[in-house]
């Protein structure tokens, strides 16, 4: 049985450091079982958060050797062999204590966004194409892996100015229902931010439900908002309305 060296860091809020723990490494191993295994034999007081233990519940996320993971799904064979393996809290949210961050803001921001909204004796018939369509964004497990590596969140810490792409997945699997009558454009615009996307796609490589988060989310959210503010056919038909010439 070979063993592996986990650093994991220890500490909250105020600062913390770096601790190696010696780990035996089973066939199949996941990082969420060493930092159970340092649990149970080292650290009782290690703070990890986990739920199913099956990529499913998006409790588990941190980053390990620097990149944002499930640790439920990350096996330890699939890791460099011979080097410590590193495991830190998600940067983008603050720690409450070792692994454990305080997500709360993302529910917060959930509440922001205006809830799916059918029109009145809605017939529920739709066509199969349009339930494709907003099926993928259904798939989101809130791991929130996708807000933590978002550069706006993680670096230039704009939670008031952009919801983040979890929130763009949201958005669009309501703007893209075909029996919803809500228009999100304006608060997608200011509040939501969806301007600040700069569409480098790191969100969508670090989803572990493989949802296209911006070719399917957040461009076509970008173009309804270009189309319905600044293009100048559109511009020029609004103003004619406004002043009954239409």
């Amino acid at each position: 049985m070979a063993d592996v060296i986990l650093r994991v860091f220890r500490g909250d809020a105020q600062g913390g450091e770096e601790k190696d723990y010696k780990v035996p490494v089973d066939e199949g191993m996941v990082v969420l079982d060493a930092l159970h295994y340092i649990q149970a034999n080292y650290d009782g007081d290690l703070a990890v958060r986990w739920n199913c233990k099956a990529a499913k519940c998006g409790s588990c996320s941190a980053e390990v050797n620097g990149k944002p993971r499930l640790t439920c799904k990350t096996r330890i064979d699939s890791l460099p062999q011979g080097e410590p393996i590193t495991v830190y809290p998600m940067k983008a949210f603050p720690v409450v204590k070792d692994l454990v961050t305080d997500v709360k803001w993302n529910y917060q921001t959930h509440k922001k966004i205006p809830p799916f909204t059918p029109p009145k004796d809605t017939d529920w018939r739709m066509y199969q194409e349009d339930i494709d369509r907003i099926q993928e964004f259904r798939k989101c497990i809130e791991c929130f892996l996708c807000q933590n590596v978002c550069h706006i969140l993680r670096n230039h810490h704009k939670n008031d100015a952009f919801f983040g792409p979890r929130f763009m997945i949201k958005i669009a699997e309501l703007e893209m229902h075909p029996l919803d009558t809500l228009d999100r454009s304006a608060m997608l615009r200011k509040e939501a931010g969806v301007g600040y996307c700069n569409i480098t796609k790191c969100c969508t490589e670090v989803c572990p439900e493989h949802i296209h988060i911006t070719d399917n989310a957040i461009i076509p959210l970008k173009e309804r908002v270009a189309d319905k503010y600044f293009d100048p056919i559109n511009w020029l038909l609004r103003k004619l309305r406004s002043n009954g010439n239409l």
